[in-house]
């Protein structure tokens, strides 16, 4: 996929330039949990800065719901930026404004009055059609940033041209969240690993019984169907579970921690893949070529029902083949047991990450190019 990158723009001397960042980082008490996001925007705000451009960033941050809030403002962002990049703008929370998530003409107007240009460098918001990821490129000359560019010739080329074997790992909650990619997946991958809690969908439609565990009915026909098209699934062979009584983060409420296997007493809820499913799945990380991993093998938060997430993150660590984590959970997972430095590409975005392999486009990138078209 060809997109305009930052060298496309020329000379950038006293150029003003727009920068959409994904600065949605996760805060509290007024600090800064996590900076990932914050970083990954500093080789494209040197570049402009180097470049003689006055800069100036925008982003949303959570869900304020189209009012200001100030648990949302963007202070502690434009607090770090001011000892990272000093000299870089930082407008307030986009999302203050319905105008940004209703793509109003009027916002987009508002955000480009006085620009030169505009970088796209927000790879986590481009599935948006909002109105500052698709807005300005109708209106300025524009390009993608080094971390937009990036992420989109590693998953691009992860789709189209992955070594083999290529190996998915899909984690997290739901299987209707994933459906799409799951089908546009099962196109590619050798082998598809499911844990998380969507995995009892699954293990439902091979007659599990899964006790309280995480369940939608409604898509257990589907899962089945998945199943029998004889597609290549892996499903845990064991569960790590909670029995009555126990509370999810909270040990000092009791509930016994036991290992089953794929069926589950009434009551009890899983929780985690067990050690026997990490093994399997273990053997099969190393012998991949290629693996995208998105979503975690159960709710590592939980220091009980962390194993199976450690143990996958560490596989995927040490493969020697090229490994991408697709953001979200896995990315926050990765940095927690201390091998996102070992992983060739952790993305900054994981709704995005997974639509760009489904669809193949993003209505960011789609935006960026028809600007091209038009100037």
């Amino acid at each position: 996929m060809q997109l305009p990158e930052l060298e496309s723009l020329g000379d950038l001397t006293n150029c003003r330039v727009l920068v959409r960042c994904d600065f949605n980082v996760p805060i509290a008490a007024g600090e800064i949990q996590d900076d990932f996001r914050v970083r990954a925007a500093l080789p494209t705000l040197t570049y402009l800065m180097e470049a003689g451009a006055s800069v100036t960033t925008c982003s949303h941050l959570g869900r304020p719901g189209g009012v200001v809030d100030p648990t949302f403002s963007m202070d502690p962002v434009r607090s770090l930026l001011a000892e990272l990049a000093p000299g870089i703008g930082v407008l307030e929370n986009l999302r203050f404004d319905p105008g940004e998530t209703g793509n109003d003409p009027a916002f987009i107007q508002a955000l480009v009055e006085d620009q030169d240009a505009y970088v796209n460098d927000a790879f986590g918001a481009c599935h948006r059609n909002h109105a500052s990821v698709v807005g300005p490129p109708v209106h300025l000359p524009s390009a993608a940033g080094r971390l937009l560019a990036n992420e989109v010739r590693v998953l691009d080329a992860l789709r189209t041209q992955p070594r083999r074997p290529f190996l998915v790992i899909l984690g997290g909650a739901k299987v209707s969240d994933k459906l799409g990619v799951i089908d546009a997946l099962l196109e590619v991958a050798d082998d598809l690993i499911i844990g998380g809690g969507m995995c009892f969908s699954f293990l439902a439609a091979k007659g599990a019984r899964v006790g309280s565990s995480l369940l939608e009915e409604e898509m257990i026909e589907t899962c089945a169907r998945l199943l029998d098209s004889g597609a290549p699934i892996r499903l845990p062979i064991d569960i790590t579970a909670l029995g009555p009584g126990g509370v999810i983060g909270e040990p000092s409420k009791g509930g016994e921690v036991r290992q089953v296997g794929t069926s589950m007493p009434e009551g009890w809820m899983g929780l985690d893949i067990g050690p026997g499913s990490a093994v399997e799945f273990c053997n099969l990380i190393a012998e991949a070529r290629t693996i995208l991993w998105n979503g975690p093998m159960g709710v590592f938060e939980d220091a009980r029902f962390a194993a199976g997430t450690r143990t996958v993150a560490e596989a995927v660590a040490d493969c020697s083949g090229f490994t991408v984590v697709g953001g979200g959970d896995s990315a926050a997972a990765a940095r927690m047991f201390g091998v996102d430095n070992r992983i060739d590409h952790v993305s900054t975005g994981g709704g995005a990450a997974l639509e760009l392999i489904e669809k193949g486009d993003l209505p960011g990138l789609a935006a960026l190019r028809v600007g091209v078209e038009r100037s």
